[in-house]
């Protein structure tokens, strides 16, 4: 009886694993084929940047660095790629520094105090955030033109962190709702204030939180062009998003090569970025509209 319960067992266990084996092959295929696309995609842009007068092929003719000369000369009608890069920094980086000052700060009181109609501006945030930005762009040129933030990189900033900070905070709520509030209470019998508890025991146990609005914070700022589109006319205030615009110019005479070898620039920060940062977006725990 033994015997035959135990060889029942393992032919289930062995047709189990095989199912098992048979599904992750099939769902690895339809990844792959899913994601053919793209990499191809991305494929031919790192190929188009380095190909020689490659309007309409895929396998380049000949290789040439010329596509890249906007590195170390400047390009007739651009402005310094340098100059632009390091605005397009400023951006990045200011916009990621305000949005986590603010919410770290914010996503606490979400967390730790009770008020009424919480619940419902917790949803709120939710709603607002899913318009697009461009819906707001007539009432934000005149707020800007009242401030005189109209062909200013700050303005885009303060714009930017402003539409990103509620999102961080709800993001950061849900981390800080992970904590038990004895942590705190610890803290207070071991002599620290509630300043010093929030610096000494619970923003060090919210850091990846703290880095995953970074991330977002960053990679928001790096990539914003409706507003820069819109609110800079000077060039020497562009971002890079703003270049490949100018260099795409009129469609009928784009120069190609030149075209991907300033999108690859654009993009091989982030990519840098995100494999040094990506491990934290894994550890994000979205649970805001908890009581």
């Amino acid at each position: 009886m033994m015997e035959k319960t135990t060889g029942r067992t393992y032919k289930i266990t062995f047709f189990q694993r095989k199912k098992e084996k048979i599904a992750s092959l099939v769902i690895y295929t339809i990844l792959i084929v899913v994601s053919l696309p793209i990499v191809l995609g991305y494929l031919w842009l790192f190929l188009s940047s380095f190909s020689e007068n490659m309007k309409y092929g895929i396998i380049p003719t000949k290789l040439t660095l010329h596509n890249w000369r906007f590195l170390w000369e400047s390009i007739a009608g651009y402005p310094n790629i340098w100059h632009i890069t390091l605005n397009t920094l400023i951006v990045a980086l200011m916009v990621m520094f305000l949005e986590l000052f603010i919410t770290s700060f914010a996503g606490y009181a979400l967390s730790r105090f009770k008020f009424k109609g919480r619940r419902t501006m917790l949803m709120g945030i939710l709603v607002l955030h899913s318009f697009p930005s461009v819906s707001l762009l007539v009432a934000i040129y005149y707020v800007l033109k009242v401030l005189g933030l109209i062909n200013n990189l700050w303005g885009v900033i303060l714009l930017k962190a402003a539409l990103e900070i509620p999102w961080g905070a709800w993001i950061m709520k849900g981390f800080y709702d992970q904590l038990p509030w004895e942590l705190e209470w610890a803290g207070v019998v071991d002599g620290y204030s509630r300043i010093q508890v929030f610096f000494k025991v619970i923003l060090p146990l919210v850091k990846p939180g703290l880095a995953v609005t970074a991330i977002f914070g960053f990679l928001s700022g790096w990539g914003e062009f409706i507003f820069i589109n819109t609110f800079i006319l000077d060039q020497q205030t562009w971002t890079l998003s703003r270049l490949i615009k100018g260099v795409i110019g009129d469609f009928r005479f784009v120069d190609y090569g030149l075209l991907t070898a300033v999108s690859l620039f654009y993009m091989l920060p982030t990519l840098v970025f995100y494999l040094f940062t990506n491990k934290y977006l894994l550890e994000v725990n979205i649970t805001g509209t908890k009581g």
